[in-house]
């Protein structure tokens, strides 16, 4: 009987002990992601707990899903990856985009979280949600709903590489052309 024990003893010392290295992998994996410590309670990437329906607000008519929703202690932080991106500082596309998912946080928990984190390959920003941000998310939501009723745009570059593969060449008149 005494040897099952020190079997039983040796079996749980052996569990807690991938228990824990599990865990410090987790931690590793949050801190390579940009994740902050908390609980990862959404996600949309790959296929672990894929997230199944979007944050929505219909006073924007704006859904969306963030890449992950992390909850540190009373807040729900969204957390947007661009593995590919290099750079110094945020792209403002980027920015917009968080600054998008941030108000959909704010519109679905009735709460304003204080950041939202964009993650590029090697560096993580924390983005302050600002009144200004959020001021520049609703201003835009409004200039594309407006474009949403416009016949013809004109394009928003001047790549002609970008219209050769567009989706809806066959359907514009205003191409853009090597020159």
């Amino acid at each position: 009987m005494a040897t099952l024990g020190v079997i039983l003893a040796l079996v749980g010392l052996a569990l807690a002990a991938v228990a824990f290295l599990a865990w410090r992998y987790a931690r590793q994996q949050q801190a390579v992601l940009g994740l902050p410590v908390g609980r990862v309670v959404r996600v949309d990437m790959g296929s672990w707990q894929r997230c199944t329906r979007p944050l929505y607000s219909p006073e924007y008519r704006l859904a969306g899903k963030p890449d992950y929703l992390v909850r540190c202690g009373n807040q729900l932080i969204p957390v947007e990856v661009k593995p590919g991106r290099r750079a110094a500082s945020p792209y403002a596309s980027d920015v917009l985009q968080l600054g998008a998912y941030l108000l959909l946080v704010e519109a679905d928990t009735g709460r304003r979280p204080p950041h939202g984190l964009l993650r590029y390959a090697r560096e993580t920003f924390e983005i302050p949600y600002t009144p200004a941000l959020r001021e520049a998310v609703v201003r835009t939501l409004r200039e594309m709903q407006e474009l949403r009723q416009a016949r013809d745009l004109p394009p928003q570059h001047h790549d002609p590489w970008r219209c050769r593969r567009c989706g809806h060449r066959q359907h514009c008149n205003a191409q853009v052309s090597a020159r």
